[in-house]
């Protein structure tokens, strides 16, 4: 599997050059078969889907997010949508060695008391194949005691897809106002998660 360098996202200045602190990240080629259906949901996604990610200029930059109604691993709702709360989306998939790394870095911050009140961070469990290393994603993040409301994409990768996910992990930064003040692939560091977390915080209220 091929890798590539991950792309720098813009939100405002105390940010530009995030991109440079992410690690390599893992290129989606094919993602197909063999996954059960215990680990698929049936997510409903409305909404006009991002323009795929790409290098250069972000051309999701403020357009409004599509809104999402899934479930997690027991059923349980968990949404994505435009309800004036800024959100971190961070889509993951079970083969990613990368995603296998990040995900105890997520967990240990939020279990340092890092995650704000008023911010909404929200996984995306995609690309599952039964096939591929790691599976199932339901033990592996049950594993690293990943306890973040996560939605699990169905056997189309729905979600992924909508989002214009390219590579993995893959981050999604969501203004108050419900609009994309941000994307970028690879791993991130604690600290560049909180100085997100505190931009989105300070951004301007929905309406």
């Amino acid at each position: 599997m091929t890798t590539k360098a991950p792309k720098k996202f813009s939100l405002i200045p105390v940010l530009i050059g995030v991109g440079a602190v992410a690690l390599i990240a893992t290129v989606i080629l094919t993602m197909s078969g063999g996954s059960t259906v215990e680990e698929f949901g049936a997510p409903v996604v409305t909404g006009t889907a991002l323009p795929p990610a790409s290098d250069g200029t972000d051309l999701a930059l403020g357009l409004p997010i599509p809104e999402v109604v899934g479930g997690n691993f027991d059923g349980d709702e968990v949404t994505i949508t435009r309800d004036g709360r800024p959100k971190i989306l961070v889509f993951l998939a079970h083969w990613c060695s990368h995603c296998q790394a990040e995900v105890p870095v997520v967990v240990d911050w939020i279990e340092a008391g890092n995650l704000p009140e008023g911010l909404d961070l929200i996984g995306i469990a995609t690309s599952t194949a039964s096939t591929r290393p790691n599976f199932p994603p339901s033990e592996w993040l049950e594993r690293e005691g990943w306890a973040l409301p996560t939605i699990v994409d169905d056997a189309d990768f729905s979600v992924g897809n909508t989002f214009g996910l390219d590579a993995f992990p893959f981050w999604v930064f969501v203004a108050p106002d419900g609009t994309v003040a941000g994307r970028t692939s690879g791993e991130l560091e604690p600290e560049t998660i909180s100085e997100i977390a505190a931009t989105l915080l300070a951004m301007p209220p929905a309406g």
